[in-house]
């Protein structure tokens, strides 16, 4: 386990076995929707009627596609990798109650994320653990906040796991989740 600074979070730190690179599945999704935006928004340069629904409708739906479309193109087309092993990693927040705050606080100094740990995670609460889970599960990286009036501020600094910790930290995870339907 390795640990960086407490000012520094998950999504802004940087690891040298983590890399953003372009996903080329969606950047050929992004551009496919920006051309038939276009295509759309053209289309209706070509209708007899420029007032009628059918090109009102083609305008809107034109539109949108080229906005998604560049939206996607620079917000969305990137992905993180863990590169000794290539896979994409997720990023994704549970939140907890604060009553968990002492348990969370050592599981993640620890490293130490037991599937018989009772704690039930949800989409809303005192506490957040965002987590950089790759999908092989061979890599994580946790940091835990707490939440004090409009802000969530670090509870722990970034910690870093792989193998056989990051594993079960994803153990853990489905676990918490599971509990919390």
């Amino acid at each position: 386990m390795a640990t960086q600074a407490i000012d520094a979070t998950i999504f802004a730190s940087s690891h040298p076995d983590i890399a953003k690179r372009t996903s080329i599945s969606g950047l050929i999704f992004s551009c496919v929707m920006l051309v038939a935006g276009i295509l759309a928004f053209v289309s209706t340069f070509e209708m007899e009627d420029r007032s009628s629904t059918l090109s009102m409708g083609l305008m809107v739906l034109g539109t949108a596609f080229v906005l998604i479309g560049v939206f996607r193109l620079f917000w969305k087309s990137k992905e993180i990798v863990y590169l000794p092993t290539g896979c994409v990693a997720r990023e994704q927040s549970v939140f907890f109650d604060l009553k968990h705050l002492d348990g969370l606080t050592n599981m993640v100094k620890s490293g130490n994320f037991p599937v018989t740990a009772d704690m039930k995670g949800g989409t809303s609460g005192n506490l957040r653990l965002d987590i950089l889970l790759s999908e092989d599960k061979k890599f994580a990286a946790v940091q835990l906040f707490q939440f004090v009036p409009y802000t969530y501020n670090p509870v722990t600094s970034v910690c870093y796991y792989t193998n056989g910790e990051a594993a079960s930290i994803a153990a853990f995870l489905a676990k918490s989740k599971m509990h919390s339907n």
